[in-house]
């Protein structure tokens, strides 16, 4: 997402499945529905939006969890399985403030291969044990939050545990893979359970019902290319992997996982490709996406996230790569320009995969705040002619000249539409203006990678440090979902019914930003304006 370059961090299934209704509220219709797409959060034991049936997936790798979990001399496999524990224990947090209502409470199947003990902590607890599966018991505590932990106490060498596959309580109707349920009792046909059909039901029914609305999903943040130094084919994440999770820079869904996703939702697909990778790669992924989306579904491709955003290392990245070909005297300009000339050499691989199949959507990023660097990103080399779409992050947000003015809640909402802002609504609209005006001048499409709200104090380490009780508050206030609508029908107007993704997925609120349309997978949309405000111009 776009962080001012000084913040740190920040679909319709097809008819034989019928139709779940989503919300019980009336909304009202707009005469063109806005294209709504919609950001993917990294796979972490803390993604309150849970993509997957199998939430050992999530968990923390049992190499980077603290010392109170796994300790001793551990010798791990090639998928990080402990295979020697040496007197030692591996342990992960499974699942790790979680606000109640995100996962079912109720009875969850582990599932292991090998010989050993497993134990259970926080708010799990072991309520029956047979060779290689247990079952556990999963509840919020008191605090109203699901932390669990899960360790490896003992395992055999020659057979040590692993494959470890932690499962939902409850399954599916086989006509209907959008809404969770208890039993068969629940179902007029098939019934599927998700401990015995774990490999073909991967995602959580809750995030699939949540996401099936969006037209578009970036897959940035899933497939972990984030600071990611990644650079060859042999380097990508892994379906047998342990984990997807982990520290920045080594988290990631496989790819195949993330195609699976689209191809479920029946919804475009856009990708970024890691800063750093090597011809090999990129074809190799053109050529599986080429052959493995649906061929009705759009690829959205992209060369990094953010080029242009020193918080990143993929900025540092391009400025040493086009200082390296001197591009240009100027290191920033420099690496604008590789970039550019990066970006070109990934297109006309995915170019070479897709045979100039139309769905292929050739995107350059820009920042939505200078519009002489899409020019440049544009006109250098004459990027245009092998670009479909600049794309920008239109973000609204309280300025640091004006945060000192902030007390309340109702100061917040007064500030994001007061013209002295510079980052206030009108303010980012003129500025959205701009840059279509620049994307029309050379015939390319005007989209945003992500946008809405950007209520963030850079300063603040904690949720309590002001002004983010302020800023937190009115991202649940309802005149979120009313600033939310005019918003997008500003962007809607400029931009000719624009592709917007929006930032994003549900997750919880923390010091560096409020970013999730919900705060967790099943918060109902009462309590969401934003994602309410996202459903009125959907419809």
């Amino acid at each position: 997402m776009e962080l001012l370059v000084t913040l740190i961090t920040k679909s319709v299934w097809p008819v034989v499945y019928g139709m779940v209704c989503l919300l019980s509220i009336s909304l009202p219709t707009h005469a063109a529905n806005l294209p709504i797409g919609m950001n993917t959060n990294e796979v972490m034991q803390v993604d309150s939006s849970v993509p997957f049936v199998n939430i050992f997936k999530m968990s923390l790798p049992f190499a980077e969890a603290d010392a109170k979990l796994t300790y001793g001399n551990i010798v791990y496999d090639t998928d990080g399985w402990p295979q020697q524990l040496n007197g030692g224990q591996a342990g992960t947090n499974l699942l790790h403030w979680l606000p109640a209502g995100t996962l079912p409470e109720g009875h969850y199947t582990v599932l292991y291969d090998g010989e050993g003990t497993l134990a259970y902590g926080d708010d799990a607890q072991l309520i029956q044990h047979l060779p290689g599966k247990d079952i556990i018991q999963i509840a919020a505590g008191a605090d109203k939050y699901l932390k669990v932990t899960l360790t490896i106490q003992q395992s055999k060498p020659e057979n040590y545990v692993r494959n470890i596959r932690v499962l939902l309580p409850g399954g599916i109707c086989a006509s209907n893979p959008f809404q969770r349920v208890n039993s068969a009792a629940q179902c007029d046909g098939d019934y599927r359970d998700f401990a015995t059909h774990y490999d073909e039901i991967v995602f959580n029914p809750d995030y699939l019902n949540f996401m099936r609305d969006f037209k578009t999903l970036r897959l940035m943040n899933m497939s972990g290319i984030t600071r990611n130094p990644i650079t060859s084919w042999q380097q990508m994440p892994r379906v047998s992997q342990a984990t997807w999770a982990g520290a920045e820079g080594r988290r990631g869904a496989p790819l195949e996982i993330m195609v699976k996703l689209a191809n479920q939702l029946n919804a475009d697909a856009w990708f970024t490709i890691p800063h750093a990778a090597d011809d090999q790669l990129v074809q190799q992924y053109a050529d599986y996406v080429n052959q493995h989306l649906r061929p009705h579904l759009k690829a959205y491709v992209e060369y990094t996230n953010e080029a242009w955003n020193p918080v990143f290392t993929q900025a540092h990245y391009t400025k040493q790569m086009g200082t390296q070909y001197k591009l240009d005297t100027d290191p920033a300009q420099a690496g604008h320009k590789y970039y550019i000339k990066r970006s070109l050499e990934v297109f006309r691989l995915w170019e070479q995969a897709f045979r100039d199949d139309d769905r292929l959507v050739r995107v350059l990023g820009s920042w939505a705040a200078n519009p002489k660097l899409s020019a440049l990103l544009l006109s250098y080399n004459n990027a245009h002619q092998h670009t479909d779409a600049i794309a920008i992050a239109p973000y609204f947000y309280v300025h640091d000249k004006q945060q000192g003015e902030v007390r309340t809640t109702e100061d917040v909402f007064r500030l994001l539409k007061d013209a002295r802002n510079a980052y206030s609504l009108q303010n980012v609209l003129d500025r959205v203006q701009k840059q279509a005006d620049i994307a029309k001048q050379y015939g390319v499409k005007l989209i945003a990678y992500e946008g809405g709200q950007h209520l963030v104090d850079r300063k603040a380490r904690s949720i309590r440090d002001f002004p983010n009780p302020q800023y937190i508050g009115a991202n649940r206030a309802q005149p979120m979902e009313a600033l939310y609508v005019e918003f997008l029908e500003g962007w809607q107007k400029i931009t000719g019914n624009g592709l917007f993704v929006a930032f994003s997925a549900p997750r919880t609120y923390q010091a560096y930003g409020s970013w999730g349309v919900k705060e967790h997978i099943n918060q109902a949309a009462e309590t969401a304006p934003k994602y309410r405000a996202l459903l009125q111009m959907l419809r």
